[in-house]
């Protein structure tokens, strides 16, 4: 304030549009309280304010007034002049602490404003990080970029699926499928239609899913099946920070969940095949006739398949296995026997099973498809020990006849596993139950028979027990 002009708030002022009427008589003290949101007490009170003071009555009474709460200007002085002299070029934060630990404590914001007024230090102005949007590869085959889209895709008419997608950042041209999930397989089975098709491209781009990259418990990165894959067809993998970097096919997914969702349904499809169908006539065509680019440069990155790239063994699911002693290998609970001929170094090393997309299984031996035969029968999972141990089938001998015909024609008869004598066969701790009887006798406490030596047991050096003298009666 200087002289007869008042520095007022917006706020303020509109304090004095409101109460004027009311120093004037033309508004009730009531009208004036629910503008001003106050008590009609308040506004009373306000209104003897203004007209002993004119329009300072709604003013602050600490305008223009020194805080209460401000620090001396003593110890500001002090603080000051330490700073200059051991801490200049600190920050307010780490200068506080170490002020604070000479005994001259100081908020760090106190701190800040006070070297923001003797020009100490300078505001930092934190601002986002600029991001200009990616250009496109300039080849065809340079790099390809990868998702699944989740969708109701037949309207609840058929199952759920997943749009699996693979398209050029260069051109836009795409290649895609439905399929039950997005699982490992059915990338390996789209990777392997986009190789037959156009060759291998120099690099992928997708996102962090399972199905590309793993974690193991020490935080690294593991390789899947489909990141081993992509090594051996010397493909490149790079992971993508968030969706908006792999844009172009989240763009594809987007205008899929639109038209195809609406081809599906002229087509009245209720199927996965039927649906495959229709992406393969009527949408993909459309999609790379009308919304592909023509790349910048138009040289083709793609590269052939080697013939020594056998594209049915790098695109299934590979498992290693130790080969025993007798030449056989476990794998999901089954025990598979290696046939003849035996190669060097193949009893306890190690095989590749190979379970390929159309369902069949292979071992490799190196670079050696090795013959074999599943032991019993395909269907009958095998435990630990030899079939079924804990039961007896039916060509099996029961207990009771055993017993009548000795051990040694018990021993005769094929059996993969002997039982204990006396058993039932359902369970090992179970008794037969004697003949004739339905149920078990009740098991009577045992007791010592009298001519037991524990009887007759005394310590070393103890006195034998007095004989009984018999009782005579007179």
């Amino acid at each position: 304030m200087n002289g007869d002009r008042i520095e007022m708030s917006q706020r303020e002022r509109d304090w004095l549009k409101v109460m004027a009427p009311v120093l004037e008589g033309k508004r009730k003290q009531a009208e004036a309280a629910r503008l001003l949101k106050r008590t009609v007490r308040q506004v009373r009170r306000i209104q003897r304010r203004l007209e002993r003071e004119g329009d300072r009555g709604v003013m602050h009474r600490s305008r223009g007034r020194p805080s209460n709460h401000q620090t001396d200007v003593e110890v500001r002085r002090r603080i000051l002049a330490r700073y200059r002299e051991r801490y200049l070029g600190f920050g307010p934060t780490l200068a506080a602490e170490k002020l604070s630990g000479e005994g001259l404590a100081v908020s760090d914001e106190t701190l800040r404003n006070w070297l923001l007024a003797e020009e100490l230090w300078q505001r930092r102005r934190r601002r986002d990080k600029h991001r200009r949007r990616r250009e496109r590869r300039e080849c065809f085959g340079e790099l390809t970029q990868a998702d699944g889209s989740h969708h109701d895709w037949l309207e609840g008419r058929g199952p759920m699926m997943v749009l699996l997608v693979m398209i050029d950042d260069a051109t836009s041209k795409t290649v895609a499928r439905f399929y039950p999930a997005e699982t490992t397989e059915g990338y390996m089975d789209l990777l392997g239609r986009y190789l037959r098709k156009h060759g291998r491209m120099v690099a992928m781009y997708t996102d962090h899913d399972s199905v590309f990259c793993g974690e193991c418990p020490e935080k690294k990165p593991a390789q899947t099946q489909f990141a081993r894959a992509l090594e051996e067809l010397d493909i490149g993998w790079i992971p993508a920070g968030s969706p908006q970097a792999k844009g172009r096919v989240e763009r594809f997914n987007g205008t899929a969940q639109d038209r195809l969702v609406k081809e599906l349904r002229l087509a009245g499809a209720t199927t996965m095949e039927e649906a495959n169908q229709v992406l393969d006539k009527i949408f993909l065509p459309w999609f790379n006739r009308r919304c592909t680019v023509k790349p910048a440069s138009g040289n083709n990155a793609h590269r052939p398949l080697h013939p020594s790239m056998n594209l049915a063994a790098i695109l299934s699911l590979q498992d290693k296995r130790k080969v025993a002693n007798d030449y056989t290998i476990r794998l999901d609970n089954k025990v598979y026997q290696l046939l003849k001929p035996a190669l060097p170094g193949q009893r306890g090393g190690w095989v590749t099973v190979e379970r390929r997309l159309d369902g069949t299984l292979h071992i490799r031996f190196k670079k050696t498809y090795l013959a074999y035969h599943c032991v019993g029968p395909a269907d009958r999972p095998l435990g630990a020990l030899p079939p079924d141990p804990r039961s007896l089938s039916p060509e099996q001998t029961p207990a009771e006849r055993r017993k009548k015909e000795g051990s040694a024609a018990a021993t005769a008869k094929p059996s993969a596993v002997r039982l204990p004598s006396g058993r039932s066969g359902r369970t090992p701790a179970e008794p037969c139950l004697p003949k004739g009887k339905d149920t078990l006798p009740p098991k009577k406490p045992y007791s010592r028979p009298p001519d037991h030596p524990w009887n007759n047991f005394r310590l070393p050096g103890s006195r034998p027990p007095k004989a009984d003298i018999p009782i005579v009666a007179k």
